[in-house]
């Protein structure tokens, strides 16, 4: 269902917005607790996002320059609603808060009420509130901010004129910074030397640290956000994960925010710059070429395999590889759908792969969306040892096929062909054991282990939310753990048995409208899990709105919907005009029964009339 007309002449919807709750309260605003009414006279952004979701943080990053921008009249306020048990826990929000430097208040909703008031069916979704009270835009998915910010040059001079806008300070309230060695770090290496190089996410740095893991070598990079090659004392960095060691004795950096790949000379300690543009990577842009002309999506982890470094490109759910010798890359696996779904590497889908390992004949990921640990074979095939899909998660061991995890961001290969898997969520190290097919639990008590590294008999865990690296003995047996069992917190829509109309709404933003120069610019995916929830429907369409006809013998199952929308500045006078594209992946828990909806409305951008 689309809308193309352009925004200035069409008269625009009002919603009078819900009021904000969450169990948790809010962070970042001194201890004071907020109602609607505190910010009347400003304009609203409320992002819904949870701190396990790449798209989320990519949001984030990208409302940093509005907030800048508009600070005297615009309140940006972090709605936080969990996908995982752990992600509702309260420190763990206020850890995420800090690690991704989010500087703005954040509402804490560990059960999803203010969620559930919104009609929000998305990570991450913006719902824009004007200064009367009123939400006037709703968009899904990442990239929307160029048309926010359109809005909201509009609603200032509205309510300017009107009398009802209120300029002034924010409620934002920084936090006090805490003096640690390390603070939230992702990855380690281990160096030739029997030195350890950490990724110091939060702070922007790598830092080198002696063999006992505590005593500090020295840093590289300034410690302030940002892209540039340089020395060590010089060279800036935004939020860097994996690491990787190249056969020249130099080191791969995933430098995740920047979306690039960075090489530190550690003789040296320059750094320069070998893939990457420093933009996201959207919808139609390159997939190969040169390192430096083609742009990545939130490079999560790296590791050497094959000759090549491969990059867990979490931002799309993909694998891709860098090739040192003509400094190219390419696409190795992943359609950028997200989900779980093994075979060949060109039909494979992901959920946010962030850790790697490689051995001769596997490449080991840590696939965390999905909550589960994954292989490539040498062909390309793609195959998954642990974990059902995005929605089951939890911690259980035993038999592969039936044991849990809980978003793991990191694997490691042991020496005996098994992989330790950092489990993160679960705050533990797990096993995977391919020649018994059982998973097992090492060690328990790690607050949110990411990454970890063998040193002889022992393996050093890279504890991000205790600052700090943590050697532990490799045990001979695992350790016993009751097993838990989880589904996501959120709740399942009912719809009825047999047809179900799925509407995707998509208002271009004020001043565009739909690129149709090409082609149909709209595109629409859909599948279920189990596949036969959907008795028709199925499959890849150009229009937005689509009967699907559900099986009354299925009783419940997910949809996943995947929608793209391309529209261009509505200038007959602009010869090239700016165009953007808009897309959303929705994983949709159902629930059939009588007396359920029969209409499955997602909003990818604007407000479903």
């Amino acid at each position: 269902m689309t809308d193309s007309s352009p925004g200035p002449t069409r008269r625009r919807a009002r919603v009078r917005a819900p009021e904000l709750t969450g169990k948790g309260g809010w962070l970042n605003t001194g201890g004071k607790q907020y109602r609607l009414a505190d910010l009347r006279g400003r304009i609203v952004i409320l992002d819904f996002w949870t701190f396990c979701c790449v798209n989320c943080l990519h949001v984030v990053d990208e409302l940093r320059e509005l907030e800048d921008k508009h600070r005297d009249t615009v309140v940006v306020i972090g709605v936080h609603s969990p996908k995982f048990v752990h992600e509702a826990e309260h420190q763990a929000v206020i850890d995420a808060v800090e690690r991704y430097g989010v500087e703005h208040p954040v509402l804490d909703d560990p059960e999803l009420a203010t969620w559930k008031q919104y009609a929000v069916r998305a990570w991450p979704t913006l719902a824009v509130i004007d200064p009367e009270g009123y939400v006037v835009a709703q968009h899904s998915g990442e990239g929307h901010v160029h048309a926010i910010e359109q809005l909201v040059t509009e609603l200032e001079a509205e309510h300017a004129a009107k009398g009802t806008l209120r300029r002034g300070d924010g409620p934002y309230v920084a936090p006090e910074p805490e003096p640690t060695v390390l603070r939230f770090p992702g990855k380690a290496l281990l160096l030739p030397s029997g030195n350890f190089l950490v990724s110091d996410t939060t702070r922007h740095q790598l830092v080198e640290l002696e063999a006992d893991g505590e005593s500090v070598v020295r840093r590289i990079g300034s410690g302030v956000r940002g892209l540039s090659d340089g020395t060590a004392d010089t060279a800036t960095f935004n939020e860097p994960q994996g690491l990787a060691l190249l056969d020249d004795g130099s080191v791969v950096v995933a430098d995740t925010v920047n979306h690039v790949l960075r090489r530190l000379d550690l003789t040296s300690g320059e750094v320069t710059t070998l893939a990457g543009t420093g933009r996201q990577w959207m919808q139609g842009d390159a997939t190969s070429g040169p390192g430096r002309e083609v742009n990545l999506s939130s490079p999560w982890d790296v590791a050497w395999w094959q000759g090549k470094v491969w990059i867990a490109m979490a931002g799309i759910h993909q694998l891709w590889t860098y090739d040192p010798a003509d400094g190219t890359v390419s696409v190795a696996a992943g359609t950028t759908n997200e989900g779980l779904v093994d075979g060949p590497d060109t039909e494979a889908w992901f959920a946010q792969p962030s850790g790697l390992a490689a051995t001769p004949d596997r490449l080991w990921l840590a696939d965390s969306e999905t909550s589960a640990l994954r292989w490539v074979d040498p062909d390309g095939t793609v195959h998954t040892a642990v974990g059902t899909g995005l929605f089951d998660f939890g911690h259980r061991d035993g038999a592969a096929e039936q044991a849990l995890l809980q978003h793991p961001l990191g694997v490691t290969a042991l020496p005996d062909g098994s992989v330790a898997v950092s489990d993160t969520y679960n705050h533990a190290l797990r096993r995977y054991d391919p020649a018994a097919g059982e998973v097992t639990t090492l060690a328990t008590d790690l607050r949110e282990p990411s990454d970890a590294v063998l040193v002889g008999d022992d393996i050093v865990v890279v504890e991000s939310a205790r600052h700090r690296l943590t050697r532990l003995r490799l045990p001979e047996e695992a350790v016993r753990v009751e097993a838990v069992a989880h589904h996501t917190q959120r709740a399942a829509t009912e719809v009825s048995p047999g047809r179900l109309q799925l509407d995707v709404i998509f208002q271009a933003p004020a001043g565009q409208k739909l690129d149709t120069r090409y082609g149909p610019s709209t595109r629409l995916l859909v599948s279920s899990t189990p596949p036969e929830l959907l008795v028709d429907g199925e499959g890849a369409g150009t229009d937005l709105s689509r009967a699907l006809e559900l099986d009354p013998a299925v009783p419940e199952g997910v949809l996943h919907v995947s929608a793209m929308a391309a529209s261009c500045d509505d200038d007959p006078a602009n010869e090239y005009p700016a165009c953007h594209v808009h897309q959303q992946d929705w994983g949709v828990p159902v629930r059939v029964t009588e007396g359920g909806t029969d209409r499955l409305p997602l909003v990818l951008a604007g407000l479903d009339a």
